[in-house]
């Protein structure tokens, strides 16, 4: 969810159609038990997260999902439940039904309420892994409305509190956008320098980090992700503003901490040891404080501003994030979306498991 959001083409990768690969993904998931409904929105999502750009979190989590899904890890059927309703304020537990689905059907209801309440805020136990934050976000800000995501994995341990050297935190990922004229800005980051996602995909290639954003068991910065991949003697993520500042991304942490698990009521307290998230959802019209033209306004004028910045290389003018990715969804749409060698590896393994038809990756 912290990847940069760049077209990034893989060695060998193939390039496809958005809806057959959304179609493929999506007979897999009904194969393996999920509702068809669930299918298709958790296939549309992770296709729309490849789209802009955030390959680690779009159909390269197929393979992880269908094997949570099969041992019975993900629940395959159903509907959350509401452990508390306000109108403007809601509490679920998500039963570690699909996350990508699950914040579809947050974020529905939130736009409906909207309309009453002006500020809607959900906050959710046991969802299972709920993807992408930005492509999430993206659902509210075509809308016009401004949207803040958090997601925290209380059974993960890979981010040490600063000072500290044992891990405690997952890499926490919050998310805040906002509309404007031409693109949504979308910013998505973590409390962590790097992702858990990015170590292991660093790890499988054999690569170091380009800079130490990890550290090992004894608290020293390292380039090498096998330091979090150890069974044994095993360190953990380097926390936002590194081993000089990094307080300022443990304040990060402890924040997504409060919203995501003091509010839903379940987290660390809880020990629990399955993949799945504790989640914050609050939704803004800005019809309800100065408009919503007003809010346009004010942010078009920011967006100019920063684009008129002198650059530092006058070959890389200030981006904003979001707006790669808005230029990535038009360019898949229309060449096809890329998928990586090792995607589509697993990708044809659960298919020939399943007994599915993989032309398309053919």
């Amino acid at each position: 969810m912290t990847t940069p959001c760049l077209i990034t083409p893989f060695p060998k990768s193939i390039r496809r159609p958005h809806d057959a690969l959304s179609k493929l993904a999506t007979d897999l998931f009904i194969a393996a038990g999920m509702d068809a409904d669930k299918a298709r929105c958790v296939s549309d999502l992770l296709l729309l997260t490849d789209m802009m750009g955030r390959h680690t979190h779009g159909l390269a989590q197929c393979g992880a999902y269908l094997d949570e899904l099969v041992g019975g890890r993900m629940t395959a059927t159903g509907v959350p439940e509401t452990i508390r309703d306000t109108g403007s304020t809601a509490v679920w537990d998500g039963n570690y039904l699909p996350g990508l689905w699950l914040m579809q059907r947050a974020l529905l209801l939130g736009f409906e309420r909207l309309a009453v309440h002006g500020v809607f805020t959900l906050s959710m136990r046991r969802s299972h892994h709920i993807g992408c934050l930005a492509a999430l976000a993206k659902q509210a800000t075509d809308r016009g409305y401004y949207a803040m995501i958090a997601s925290s994995g209380p059974h993960t341990k890979a981010v040490a509190p600063f000072g500290g050297k044992q891990g405690l935190f997952s890499p926490n990922p919050f998310a805040f956008a906002f509309p404007t004229t031409e693109f949504p800005v979308l910013v998505d980051t973590c409390a962590s320098l790097t992702t858990v996602s990015m170590t292991r995909e660093k790890t499988a290639a054999g690569e170091q980090f380009e800079h130490a954003w990890l550290i090992d068991s004894h608290g020293r910065p390292s380039r090498d992700p096998a330091v979090v991949e150890r069974p044994q003697d095993r360190g953990s993520l380097m926390l936002l503003g590194g081993m000089e500042s990094g307080h300022k991304g443990f304040g990060l942490a402890l924040m997504v901490e409060a919203l995501t698990q003091g509010l839903s009521g379940f987290g660390r307290r809880d020990v629990p040891s399955r993949w799945g998230a504790s989640v914050y959802l609050q939704l803004i019209d800005p019809a309800a404080f100065a408009g919503s033209a007003a809010s346009i306004d004010q942010m078009d004028f920011l967006v100019e501003q920063c684009h008129a910045n002198s650059p530092i290389d006058p070959s890389r003018p200030v981006r904003l994030p979001g707006e790669q990715a808005t230029r990535n969804v038009e360019a898949h749409r229309r060449d096809g979306v890329p998928v990586s060698p090792e995607t589509i590896a697993a990708l044809r393994t659960w298919a020939q498991r399943l007994r599915i038809d993989d032309a398309v990756l053919t």
